[in-house]
């Protein structure tokens, strides 16, 4: 495999990156809310799974 110049190299980097398409300024902020709202529901859930099993383990140890 032939070895790529530094200079050749950065002209590729350049061709391949104005091939990608950006998302708008709308369309980040939309994908952040729904990120930070699908996260805090989540978060949620999970409290609130780790909670009854912590007091189900509770219960248990005390059984013993």
């Amino acid at each position: 495999m032939a070895k790529t110049s530094p200079g050749e190299f950065i002209r590729q980097v350049r061709t391949e990156a104005s091939k990608v398409t950006w998302p708008t300024r709308q369309e980040t902020v939309t994908t952040a809310i729904f990120v930070a709202i699908m996260m805090t529901l989540l978060a949620l859930f999970f409290l609130g799974v780790d909670t009854i099993f912590g007091k189900i383990v509770n219960w248990l140890l005390t059984l013993v």
